[in-house]
């Protein structure tokens, strides 16, 4: 299963579905709020995400590995604790991940205004370190109309990430499935730093750095991305 991080929507991964459906059975869900996936009533957390992601887990039956990108696998991470899995995959979730000031403020005017567009390209740029070139290239591919369209949804994850405190290894002692952290070496420190304090809590966990990358693999370097997570699942055991 593939799960999508922020301002994204299941287009996300693309670009790197083929390559896995060669492999594997591909489920790339659209998280609440996007896509197919409507948002429910009453006040919006991270844990109702992970629990959306325990009842799609759960729906698709037998050992199911998951990959989980950026906010996706601070979901993905909860949902583990509720769910067994068989592998799961964490691409640079960003745990303690500084801001800047008034970002959210900036976000929120924009979204009112209606710039969705911009809301997008903020947040790209200023929350996810996002480069001009890399950004003006997003921008020209197909799952750019789905972040937009999931705009609304950024504000919210970026408060609940902000108030998101990692647990310890007790916290995470259910979690004893293989887990593969991935990092763009040219990410920001903190990125690496929020991945290395979550394999410190986990019982069966590694790092690997993807060289040349930042957070965005998937699109920017789906061959190395693919090749990466099939040498994780291939070491770990049979599809």
């Amino acid at each position: 299963m593939l799960v999508h991080g922020g301002g994204a929507d299941h287009s996300r991964w693309d670009a790197v579905t083929p390559a896995l459906a060669a492999h594997f059975t591909v489920y790339a869900c659209d998280r609440r709020g996007r896509g197919a996936s409507r948002d429910s009533g009453g006040d919006y957390t991270l844990l109702r995400e992970s629990e959306d992601l325990v009842a799609v887990v759960t729906g698709i039956g037998g050992p199911v590995d998951v990959v989980a990108h950026s906010y996706g696998a601070m979901v993905a991470l909860e949902a583990a604790r509720l769910v067994p899995l068989r592998r799961l995959v964490l691409y640079e979730p960003p745990i303690g991940a500084p801001l800047p000031p008034k970002l959210i403020d900036r976000l929120d005017a924009l979204l009112d205004a209606g710039d969705r567009d911009g809301v997008v390209s903020t947040f790209l740029r200023d929350a996810a370190r996002t480069p001009d070139d890399v950004l003006a290239r997003l921008r020209t591919l197909p799952a750019w109309a789905g972040r937009v369209a999931a705009a609304h949804t950024l504000v919210r994850e970026l408060r609940s990430q902000l108030s998101y405190e990692l647990g310890d290894a007790d916290y995470f002692a259910r979690v004893r499935a293989p887990v593969l952290l991935l990092v763009g070496d040219d990410s920001p420190p903190f990125m690496r730093q929020a991945s290395q304090r979550v394999a410190a809590v986990l019982a069966n966990a590694r790092l690997v750095g993807m060289p040349g990358q930042k957070h965005l693999a998937m699109e920017t370097a789906p061959g190395q991305f693919v090749e990466e997570l099939l040498a994780f699942l291939a070491i770990q055991g049979p599809s």
